[in-house]
């Protein structure tokens, strides 16, 4: 089969499109004809060797949809010809609060998604999507869980809430967009690009204010009249700015830090006095997968594409990763 495979770290010119084993699903495994893949930002950062557990050769790509087109011992045959979309980890647990020590995303070291054929347990697989074509379908997977667990679960936003999302424009921001506008809130965003803004607006956000302007916070607090919920990648000096927009009671998510860590320390008064809750989160589990992927049934959402590329053509595709001028996911098709 065609891959996509990195054997040496250099950033996306290291990447060679080489012929390789088709695998054979082993026992309690289907095998994926898969249609179409999508990049996150991880690809990008395993191809310069900035990610934990380095392991090279390797097949990254962690979104993927497909057609089972093979099993393994002990599976059902029933599945073959189903058309699904693949859980984009590996063993989860069963702790739904925090995922165990064998947690890990799918791409580097297990084979990833930027390939023809991909292996995986038939309990990590899930029905596409009816209303979704095959590159909407790949798109979902990473960013739409992680979005799905930092706005549901952990952010527990309802309707009537007022959504901050930061950093509009990315694949994960774009997710929660949409998750916290058809849970019936009212969102605002912020973006370093009045284009993204724009887009956020025709996805039916109320506004937007560009992060480069020092007020851009206190004017979107004013606008608003307070948040009660942030959802954050960037983190940065920024942070207690943001956490002040918080109403009581409020909750501030974070999902990245590509700003670092602040440099001045958290007002602390403040916090306790508005009863303020900081949660980290990342990625999400087998079960909020599974409710995500109905949710987004449900409710006919569509995941916003920057363009599709076909694989042949991963190495522009990792490239647009690098400029961050994309907006919503990047899709390869197996042409």
């Amino acid at each position: 089969m065609k891959a996509v495979v990195l054997n040496e770290i250099g950033g996306p010119e290291k990447l060679q499109i080489l012929n390789v084993d088709t695998p054979s699903p082993k026992a309690g495994e289907v095998r994926i004809k898969l249609q179409s893949s999508a990049l996150n930002r991880r690809d990008y950062w395993v191809t310069q060797g900035k990610y934990p557990g380095m392991q090279l050769p390797c097949i990254a790509g962690s979104d993927g949809a497909g057609i089972v087109d093979g099993i393994g011992e002990g599976v059902d045959p029933n599945l073959i010809g189903q058309e699904v979309v693949l859980y984009p980890a590996r063993s989860w647990g069963d702790n739904q609060s925090y995922f165990g020590p064998d947690f890990r995303v799918l791409g580097m070291p297990d084979q990833g998604t930027f390939a023809e054929y991909i292996c995986t347990p038939w309990t990590a697989i899930c029905p596409k999507p009816e209303h979704l074509s095959w590159e909407q379908a790949a798109a979902v997977p990473l960013a739409g869980l992680t979005a799905w667990r930092a706005v549901v679960t952990q952010a527990d936003v309802k309707p009537g809430d007022k959504v901050l999302i930061t950093g509009a424009g990315s694949g994960v921001s774009t997710f929660a967009i949409l998750w916290s506008l058809h849970l019936g809130a009212e969102v605002y965003v912020s973006s370093r690009s009045e284009k993204k803004i724009d887009a956020a607006k025709a996805l039916g956000v109320t506004a937007g204010e560009n992060y480069t302007d020092p007020d851009c916070y206190k004017k979107l607090r004013q606008r608003s009249g307070g948040f009660n919920a942030v959802i954050d990648s960037a983190g940065g000096d920024s942070l207690n700015i943001i956490l002040d927009t918080l109403l009581p009671a409020g909750r501030f998510v974070f999902f990245g830090s590509t700003l670092g860590n602040p440099t001045k320390g958290l007002s602390l008064a403040t916090l306790f006095f508005r009863h303020i809750r900081i949660q980290g989160t990342t990625m999400g589990s087998n079960a909020e997968f599974e409710a995500m992927l109905h949710f987004l049934s449900e409710k006919k959402i569509v995941p916003v594409i920057d363009r599709v590329l076909p694989l042949s053509r991963a190495v522009e595709a990792h490239k647009l990763m690098e400029t961050f001028s994309h907006t919503g996911k990047i899709v390869l098709k197996n042409c």
